[in-house]
């Protein structure tokens, strides 16, 4: 059995077609068959169920995709260990992280990390926070910028802050001109409010409704979007009402400007932490990346 031989298996069931995994393996279909054939023989079990257009895991296949994948994983882990150990300068960092949040903290901390560590790459990989769970935890990235809580039980993470949620409302709402804009909004004063909100799959949006419903309601949601700024942007124009984290909410990027309050104690906030898949090698580049966004945010003190 060859290390080749277990990533064609994994580009196989990973493609379910041996036609596109040959051309992400970037070789011939016919040997890509014949190194199946050969492993087939060697087990004595079939790993894939053929057919005219894809091939599916037998029980057997889905055994070994198991295993073949902590093996390759920790192939990479140990030619990863090999490289810290030479002591080698260059190394590269796949780092995730919410788009919004990214835009906000990111411009701090990787100008500081490219000028400790110049000969480090970094790859910025943005998606919503849970595909950037899914990706972290079948070693998409190394490490990624999320909050809690995390939905993906494989995931141990390092926190780097809490971060204040405050309320947005249009500048003319009733709720702009009362004390409670100085003093804090109950939650529970927004039941009947129409909310505007992230639409699934975002950290944030699942933090608002959780949030509404510990204080008893469920949020009346009348848009949703996939961007922060839209969600600002609407409010201001009078559509709704929204949550926002405050580090966001203190940019002013355009005319369309909601007004913040705070909230009542106790004051609601989310914990933003660098993840990463439990078990995985880190990287003395993934090491030194993390201390150097604790250190930035630490300096910056970005009210988290």
């Amino acid at each position: 059995m060859e290390l080749r031989q277990l990533l064609y298996t994994l580009k196989i069931a990973e493609e379910k077609n041996f036609s596109r995994a040959a051309d992400k393996l970037h070789i011939a279909q016919p040997s890509l068959s014949q190194q199946l054939s050969k492993l087939e023989q060697e087990l004595g079990v079939k790993l894939f169920q053929r057919n005219t257009s894809t091939v599916e895991l037998t029980y057997a296949g889905s055994s070994f995709i198991e295993h073949a994948q902590k093996i390759m994983d920790a192939v990479a882990q140990l030619r990863q260990e090999m490289d810290d150990i030479s002591q080698l300068r260059a190394g590269r960092v796949v780092v995730g992280s919410m788009p919004i949040t990214g835009s906000h903290l990111l411009p701090y901390v990787l100008p500081a990390f490219k000028e400790a560590y110049p000969d480090i790459e970094i790859t910025l990989l943005e998606d919503t926070s849970l595909n950037l769970e899914k990706l972290t935890a079948g070693g998409g990235t190394d490490l990624s910028l999320l909050s809690l809580p995390l939905q993906e039980p494989t995931l141990a993470y390092e926190p780097i802050g809490e971060e204040i949620i405050d309320l947005a409302v249009p500048s003319n709402h009733r709720l702009a001109s009362t004390e409670e804009a100085r003093t804090g909004v109950k939650l529970e004063q927004l039941r009947d409010e129409p909310f505007i909100v992230l639409k699934k799959g975002q950290g944030f949006r699942k933090l608002t409704v959780d949030l509404c419903r510990s204080a008893g309601f469920e949020p009346n949601v009348v848009f949703e979007s996939n961007n922060i700024e839209t969600v600002q942007s609407l409010v201001a124009a009078g559509m709704g009402i929204t949550l926002v984290p405050r580090f966001i909410a203190r940019a002013k990027r355009s005319e369309l400007i909601p007004a913040y309050l705070p909230l009542a104690e106790p004051v609601p906030s989310r914990t933003l932490v660098i993840a990463y898949r439990k078990g995985r090698y880190l990287s003395k580049a993934a090491e030194v990346f993390i201390e150097t966004f604790k250190a930035t945010m630490e300096q910056r003190n970005c009210a988290l």
